[in-house]
C-alpha cells in the first residue's frame, strides 16, 4: 500500500477528532458560555449539518478543480473552522464555526476515497478505502480522548487549537506524500458528476448507507446509559468504553476493507447480519459489566465491516463521476446518524426499556437487509452481455452436399 494513503488517513483522523469530541466538551462548554447542555448539544448538530450540506455542494464545485488541490483546500476550510471554533466569543459564532467546520468533511472524504483508489491497484480498492477510513476510527481510540482530557485541562478552546494543528499536519502530508500526476482533474466535470446522481442503483446504494449505518446510531447514541443503567458501570468508565468501541471499529475496518476485495456484496451482507446479531443480543449482553464490554466491542467490528463496501459499492455504481456520488455517501452517514439516533430515542421514550434503542438497530439493519438485497437484484437485471460476445441460438443448419467425383 502506498504511503500516500497515510496522508488522507492524517486528515481523516482530524475530522474524526472534531466531530466526536464535542460530545465530550458539552460541559465545559456549556459552563463556559453560560448555555444549557441541551443548547450546547446544537453545536454536535451544526457539526453534522454542515456535513450534509458541505459533502455534495463542494464536491459539485471542485468538480473539475485536480483532486490533490481540492484536498488541501478541504483541509485549509478544516484549519480555519476549528480556529474559529477556538476564537469564537459567544455561542452564536461557535454555532456558525462548527457548521464552517462541517462543510469539508463529507467531501474530503468522498474525495478521498477516490483517490485511495487510484493510487492502487483494482484488487486493493477497498482495502485502501479502509486505510483511509482508519483514521476516523483511530480517532475514537486516541484523539477524542486526548483531546476531551486536553478540553478538560487546559480549556476547551486548546482542543479546536489543537485539532487545528492535526489539519495543517495533514495539508503538509497531502502536499508532500500524494503526488500531482496521481490526482489529476476528472474529465467528467460537473455534468459527469450530476449524471452519475440519476441511477437507481446510486441510490440504492446511498439508502443502504443511511439504514445500514442508522441501525448503528440507533444504539451508538444511547450506548452511555446503556452502560450506566443496564450493565452498571460507573460514568468516570465510559470513556474507555467508547475507546473499545474505537478499538472495535478499526479491526472491523480493517477486516471489512481485506474481505470486500474478495467478495464486495457478501462483505456487506455479512456485516448486515452480524449487526442483526450483535443488536438483538444487546439486552443480554448488557447485564453484566464484562459482557457489555464485549458488547461494544463487537458493535463497532459488525457496524464498520460495512464501511468500505458501502462506499466502494456507491462509486463503482457512479464511475462515469465518483466524486459527487462518494461525497453524498458521507452527507448519508450523518442522516444515518440523526435518523438512526431519533428512532432510537423513539423506542426510549415510549418506555421499551434502556436497551430498546438497540433492538430499533437491529429493526433498522434488517430494513438495511431489504434494500441491499433489492438493490442486488437491480443491479442483476441491469448486467449486460460482455462487449464482443455473441449469443449463439441453437438452430438445424443442413449439412453440406457430398462431393461426387466422376
Amino acid at each position: 500500500m502506498p504511503l500516500a494513503l497515510l496522508a488522507l488517513a492524517v486528515g481523516a483522523f482530524g475530522l474524526g477528532t472534531t466531530e466526536f469530541v464535542m460530545m465530550g466538551l458539552l460541559p465545559d462548554v456549556a459552563g463556559d458560555l453560560h448555555i444549557s447542555i441541551p443548547a450546547a448539544g446544537h453545536l454536535v448538530s451544526a457539526y453534522a449539518l454542515g456535513v450534509v450540506v458541505g459533502a455534495p455542494l463542494l464536491a459539485a464545485l471542485t468538480a473539475r478543480l485536480p483532486r490533490r488541490r481540492v484536498l488541501i483546500s478541504l483541509m485549509a476550510l478544516f484549519v480555519a473552522g476549528n480556529a474559529l471554533s477556538a476564537l469564537a466569543p459567544g455561542y452564536d459564532s461557535l454555532l456558525a464555526a462548527r457548521f464552517l467546520s462541517g462543510l469539508p468533511h463529507g467531501a474530503f472524504f468522498g474525495v478521498g476515497a477516490v483517490v485511495a483508489t487510484n493510487l492502487v491497484a483494482p484488487e486493493r480498492k477497498a482495502r485502501s478505502v479502509s486505510l483511509m477510513f482508519m483514521g476516523l476510527t483511530v480517532a475514537n481510540i486516541a484523539g477524542v480522548p486526548v483531546a476531551t482530557l486536553m478540553g478538560q485541562h487546559l480549556g476547551w478552546r486548546a482542543t479546536f487549537l489543537g485539532v487545528s494543528l492535526i489539519g495543517v499536519a495533514a495539508m503538509a502530508a497531502v502536499f508532500f506524500l500524494i503526488h500531482p500526476t496521481h490526482t489529476p482533474a476528472p474529465t467528467a466535470g460537473l455534468r459527469g458528476e450530476l449524471s452519475a446522481l440519476r441511477s437507481l442503483p446510486v441510490w440504492l446504494a446511498l439508502a443502504t448507507t443511511v439504514v445500514g449505518f442508522g441501525a448503528l446510531f440507533s444504539a451508538y447514541s444511547y450506548i452511555t446509559p446503556m452502560l450506566t443503567d443496564a450493565a452498571g458501570y460507573a460514568d468516570s468508565n465510559v470513556t474507555l468504553l467508547l475507546a473499545l468501541f474505537g478499538v472495535g471499529a478499526t479491526i472491523g475496518n480493517l477486516v471489512g476493507g481485506r474481505l470486500a476485495d474478495h467478495a464486495m456484496r457478501g462483505t456487506l451482507f455479512g456485516g448486515l447480519v452480524s449487526m442483526v446479531a450483535v443488536l438483538l443480543l444487546f439486552p443480554v449482553l448488557m447485564r453484566a459489566e464484562w459482557s457489555a464490554a464485549v458488547a461494544v466491542v463487537l458493535l463497532g467490528v459488525a457496524a464498520f465491516i460495512t464501511g468500505s463496501p458501502l462506499q466502494l459499492m456507491v462509486m463503482e455504481r457512479a464511475s462515469a463521476g465518483p466524486s459527487l456520488a462518494s461525497s453524498a455517501n458521507q452527507a448519508a452517514f450523518n442522516l444515518a446518524n440523526a435518523g438512526g439516533a431519533w428512532i432510537g430515542g423513539v423506542a426510549l421514550a415510549a418506555g421499551f426499556g434502556v436497551t430498546s434503542p438497540a433492538l430499533a438497530g437491529a429493526a433498522l439493519a434488517v430494513l438495511g437487509l431489504g434494500v441491499a438485497s433489492v438493490a442486488y437484484a437491480v443491479d442483476r437485471r441491469r448486467v449486460a452481455p460482455a462487449p464482443g460476445h455473441v449469443r449463439v441460438v441453437a438452430s438445424h443448419v443442413p449439412e453440406p452436399a457430398e462431393t461426387v467425383h466422376s
